[in-house]
């Protein structure tokens, strides 16, 4: 867990306002989608996290204008976007690039690497980050090639664009 005042990310990210609300109503009904059908797929995410099904994650992209509210109870899913201003109250946030978090959730990035090198924030019950992350780490695949399948050739396009972008952004950061 760390010290939210030695936090490596601004202290007032974008997440508020107009933008905000609008960029959550539209990917609301997709991310809606997305878990259902990824809940339905990989039943054993919810065994694996034991007493903390009922736990309020926040999932923190720092670098997009809402944050992600999941809440993996298998009999009442919550999974929503949220603008920042208006995020409920978690039992663990998890703060980090975008791009990260989705290499996080497909095992393709080191969690505890991120983390010491300050990448990746944990705050609150880090019992229950754990657990949600060895869920992941048991899934088969890609959680995120099986998103993109779902949204067909654009779909798979977008996230090939999403990675690109990211290794290059990633490259330049490293010549700096």
């Amino acid at each position: 867990m760390t010290d939210s005042s030695q936090s490596v990310y601004p202290t007032r990210l974008p997440g508020s306002g107009l933008f905000s609300r609008l960029a959550c109503g539209a990917l609301q009904p997709l991310l809606s989608r997305v878990a259902r059908r990824i809940a339905a797929r990989h039943p054993s995410l919810f065994a694996r996290l034991g007493p903390h099904q009922g736990t309020d994650f926040l999932i923190d992209p720092v670098d997009m204008p809402f944050a992600l509210h999941l809440r993996p109870d298998p009999e009442a899913l919550v999974f929503r976007v949220v603008p920042r201003d208006a995020a409920p109250q978690a039992g663990a946030t998890i703060r980090g690039r975008f791009m990260l978090l989705l290499e996080l959730v497909d095992s393709e990035e080191d969690g505890d690497a991120a983390f010491f090198s300050r990448d990746l924030e944990v705050t609150g019950d880090t019992e229950a980050v754990v657990r949600l992350r060895n869920a992941l780490d048991d899934v088969e695949g890609s959680i995120a090639e099986e998103t993109a399948a779902m949204f067909g050739p654009p779909g798979r396009a977008i996230l090939a664009r999403l990675r690109r972008g990211y290794s290059n952004d990633t490259n330049e950061q490293e010549v700096v």
